[in-house]
């Protein structure tokens, strides 16, 4: 499972003229599943979305993490991190979990999210969604569990 996580102000996620998900401080994640990707993985990511020590402590240090700052967390499933673009002109999508698989662990993410932290939203699986945020530092790093 790999995800792509931005500290942010804010953040929300728009399909069509409807807001599906919105936070305010806090973090961002688009959440790529891969083939192997099960259980181990999905609880391996939501401990490290929750624990990446990302946010400033009162030196201004990254020392702090979104379970000890109580900010919001955006859940967006985007298949498109775990691309193979080392050659060619074009993506190749085969690194990526199928959706039926993809949405079964994307869902586990969620679902085992919310049971541990206050105030996740989520964006929604498969559609065409909008996503605007407002980017903190810009900090934004890439974790991988595998």
């Amino acid at each position: 499972m790999i995800a792509l996580i931005q500290r942010v102000q804010s953040a929300r996620v728009d399909v069509g003229d409807e807001i599906v998900g919105r936070i305010d401080a806090g973090l961002l994640a688009l959440v790529a599943v891969q083939p192997d990707d099960g259980e181990a993985q999905t609880r391996r990511m939501l401990e490290r979305l929750l624990g990446y020590r990302v946010f400033a402590d009162d030196t201004g240090r990254m020392n702090r993490s979104l379970k000890e700052t109580g900010g919001g967390l955006l859940l967006v499933s985007q298949f498109t991190l775990a691309a193979d673009t080392r050659s060619g002109m074009r993506p190749s999508f085969t690194s990526a979990a199928p959706p039926e698989h993809g949405r079964r662990w994307f869902d586990r993410l969620v679902e085992l999210a919310k049971v541990a932290h206050p105030g996740v939203e989520t964006g929604r699986f498969g559609a065409h969604m909008m996503v605007q945020l407002v980017n903190d530092g810009p900090v934004t790093f890439w974790l991988d569990t595998n």
